[in-house]
């Protein structure tokens, strides 16, 4: 999973017509680690995204206007916009991960 870096690529990523899913963590995060340790499955099984993480802390002000209130979160984007969201409290299985993907599909 590619790491976005700054604001403008975060722009120029989720503005294309391919829908992209951005997982907002943390480096302290131990929910985030331990999705960490499944997501890899996640993706290879749902091809259709193109896959990115965003450091919480360092794009604080993304994280507040997508309403990324916890970690880890998935957002889905596509031409610029959020079309679904995957709340931290409902993202730490990948069971979980992997019933939302259905839902929204």
């Amino acid at each position: 999973m590619e790491t976005i870096k700054s604001t403008e690529q975060f722009n120029e990523l989720i503005s294309g017509s391919d829908p992209v899913i951005v997982k907002f963590e943390t480096d302290w995060c131990p929910d985030c680690k331990v999705m960490d340790m499944f997501i890899g499955d996640v993706i290879e099984n749902n091809p259709q995204y193109k896959w990115y993480e965003m450091n919480r802390d360092e794009f604080s002000e993304i994280g507040e206007k997508y309403d990324v209130m916890g970690i880890p979160s998935l957002l889905i984007f596509k031409d610029g916009e959020k079309t679904a969201h995957l709340h931290s409290a409902n993202a730490k299985s990948p069971e979980q991960v992997n019933e939302f993907l259905a839902s929204v599909k």
